[in-house]
């Protein structure tokens, strides 16, 4: 458990992916573009000391996710985000049954989450059905600039997508994670664009919407949104790390955020494997305002506000009781294997 100023601060991952974008799995130039793009921001945004190479960052074990979210205490839980791309990658790129084997082998570190395609008709919906029956999904991963035959993307607001989304209310999967950031080569910009948001939150107000990547580069277009729609969520993955090379910017990203959705709708996410939570968290719980950006925000980025961000607010939309989750850990595999049972003991015997 991560330790800030003598204070635990519980660390939920909320967005994390087990992928294999290995050459035997790449189905053409799609896929390998997208996984060089990924690339592309790895590098852009890791201490070079920390960079993996192209071919480890292909296709990693599970062991070694294992180690590099858990093994040091960086994170508590984390939960997958999938990403099917069955039309770049052969079995796909990070399926929810994939994960789900990972959930199975460390349940109390791991959630799964669902996805859905509007373009499945029918089919997907019997499949949503499965992913609720078989893994007691929460929540769903959509990627509206996923290629579908000669389809290259679909939105939240379209009638069909509206089908999916009153079939999570029926299923009680509340929450719905949209990827709404930068474009990954080779998909196209327009179909991440953070406008149709609107419609779908106000449509669905008894749902969650978790913009990932907090819409980047449309942030202020978010934020308003998100002023304006109270179920409506920033995840941080993609801003996170920017802390590490541009500060400044990652400040005035948090600044907006913290001035129109307040500190209770931002989720910590690393998007392991783009970024490793084992260096980030440390640089994400150490940032510090600029004097003009709290003079401009009115607000700073304290521990109480972190222990939010970082884990609280993530374990409020997925019903997860922190204290009975610390008492759970002292004894599973992972503190086991790691040596971390003592970590969690001693502040259960704390609380």
């Amino acid at each position: 458990m991560y330790r800030q100023r003598g204070e635990d601060v519980f660390v939920v991952d909320a967005h994390v992916h087990h992928w294999d974008a290995s050459e035997e799995n790449t189905k053409n130039d799609g896929g390998e573009q997208f996984i060089r793009c990924f690339y592309d921001y790895h590098t852009g945004f890791t201490p070079d000391d920390r960079e993996w190479t192209l071919e480890e960052y292909r296709k990693y074990s599970a062991d070694r996710m294992v180690e590099d979210l858990f093994g040091n205490g960086a994170v508590d839980m984390a939960i997958f985000q999938p990403t099917h791309l069955h039309e770049f990658y052969k079995e796909g790129f990070n399926t929810v049954d994939d994960n789900a084997e990972l959930v199975d082998q460390y349940p109390e570190r791991f959630i799964v989450n669902g996805r859905f395609d509007p373009r499945d008709g029918e089919a997907g919906k019997e499949e949503l059905e499965r992913q609720k029956e078989e893994y007691d999904v929460d929540g769903v991963k959509l990627y509206t600039a996923e290629w579908k035959g000669d389809s290259k993307g679909w939105r939240l607001d379209d009638e069909e997508t509206f089908e999916f989304l009153e079939k999570c209310s029926d299923l009680g999967v509340e929450n719905i994670h949209a990827h709404k950031g930068p474009t990954i080569r080779p998909l196209n910009r327009d179909a991440f664009d953070v406008a149709d948001v609107d419609d779908a939150a106000t449509s669905f107000p008894e749902l969650n919407f978790i913009v990932e990547h907090v819409g980047l580069p449309r942030l202020d277009d978010f934020c308003w949104i998100g002023a304006q729609e109270p179920n409506v969520y920033g995840g941080l993955a993609v801003a996170a790390p920017m802390v590490q090379n541009r500060p400044r910017k990652f400040g005035e990203i948090m600044g907006e955020l913290l001035y129109w959705l307040g500190e209770d709708r931002i989720l910590f996410g690393s998007d392991y494997a783009l970024w490793n939570p084992d260096w980030l968290v440390e640089l994400v719980m150490e940032a510090e305002l600029t004097p003009a950006q709290r003079d401009e925000y009115g607000v700073e980025l304290t521990t109480e506000v972190m222990k939010k961000v970082m884990g609280e607010n993530a374990a409020g939309l997925y019903d997860i009781d922190i204290e009975e989750k610390k008492k759970a850990l002292q004894s599973d595999a992972i503190s086991e294997q790691f040596g971390l049972g003592d970590d969690y003991a001693a502040d259960a015997t704390a609380d």
